[in-house]
């Protein structure tokens, strides 16, 4: 049977985009159901609570070539695509910017994949929202309109105020100290939820620590990780 995990987000995109990052694989080696598709907001609107669910199920060829060959499918994006998409979120940010803050400004760096985006200003903490969840709405967004008229899909990194590099200091603070204490105590801990990618933090911090496994249970978007003895 084929491998499958429900998925929520505040957007379609979002949760979908939580799935791929769970089961670490691209959008095109999964089937999506969505469960849960209620009407589309406006932009301003991201705050307000909502929960969309999706079923990503795996399909079962997948299974077949991770094994053979451990080969992850990359997709090939064109300097054309990237300027299409470029423009999109220029054009987007120019007539919007100001509206969250009359000091907000904007960067666009590219990769030869990627576009990352750094907002800065005064008073805009807001954007960021508890743990990042409005940071990350609005880059769900953001990627939605840049890859608008765009063949092949090109990511979007978004960053508030250097909030991600914050983040990721906190979270392998937190692993190493939750670590020593499991170590010390013999009990497990079990972390509070968190995003997929803060997970992956957490397991990569802590993956060459030969004392200790960790582990994620639970389903999104309550899904944490627990911080045992490797017994």
């Amino acid at each position: 049977m084929a491998k499958s995990i429900i998925s929520e987000g505040k957007t379609t995109n979002e949760a979908i985009d939580k799935g791929l990052k769970e089961l670490n694989v691209t959008k095109d080696m999964v089937d999506i159901k969505i469960i849960d598709n209620k009407e589309k907001r406006s932009f301003f609107n991201i705050l307000t609570p909502r929960v969309v669910k999706v079923e990503l199920i795996l399909k079962e060829d997948v299974n077949e070539v991770a094994k053979k060959d451990n080969i992850v499918k990359e997709v090939y994006v064109t300097e054309e695509d990237l300027k299409q998409a470029e423009d999109n979120v220029r054009k987007f940010l120019e007539n919007n910017i100001r509206k969250f803050s009359d000091t907000a400004k904007y960067e666009i760096n590219c990769t030869d994949t990627d576009i990352e985006i750094n907002i800065t200003g005064e008073n805009i903490g807001f954007l960021i929202g508890y743990r990042g969840e409005c940071l990350y709405a609005i880059q769900t967004i953001l990627s939605s309109i840049a890859n608008k008229n765009v063949k092949n899909r090109v990511r979007v990194i978004l960053d508030i105020q250097g909030y991600k590099e914050k983040r990721v200091k906190a979270l392998e603070e937190l692993a190493e100290k939750v670590s020593k204490t499991v170590i010390r105590t013999g009990k497990a801990i079990t972390l509070e939820p968190m995003q997929a990618y803060e997970r992956k933090i957490i397991h990569s911090k802590l993956q060459n620590n030969n004392k200790i496994k960790t582990k994620s249970i639970g389903n999104e978007p309550n899904r944490r990780i627990v911080i045992s003895l490797n017994k």
